[in-house]
């Protein structure tokens, strides 16, 4: 379980990270889910969604999940490897994206 701060800071005041997926760009290819198996998993529909610390598939749409910092890399490779561009992670306190095609 990830400790937030009301700012959206973690301990040390790290900020925190969350990732979502943008089904309607998903190509389904699974890369995502090669990389980080613990944060994205492809569903019956071919399609690949993010996962809550409790392994439980998140369907509804823009949901999103904590990014755990041992997990940091392989997350941001994904984002780097998907061919349909769908992956955003973005911070939690201020929800700018940090990595994906919308990141600066």
């Amino acid at each position: 379980m990830t400790v937030q701060n009301e700012d959206g800071t973690g301990p040390e005041g790290r900020d925190l990270l969350e990732v979502w997926i943008d089904q309607d760009l998903c190509t389904g290819d699974g890369i995502c889910a090669q990389y980080a198996p613990e944060v994205f998993e492809l569903d019956i529909d071919g399609l690949a969604y993010v996962k809550s610390g409790d392994d439980e598939l998140l369907q509804a749409p823009g949901a999103a999940t904590p990014v755990p910092l041992p997990l940091l890399r392989d997350v941001t490779d994904s984002v780097k490897e998907c061919p349909g561009d769908c992956i955003h992670v973005r911070r939690v306190s201020d929800r700018v994206e940090v990595y994906g095609p919308d990141a600066a």
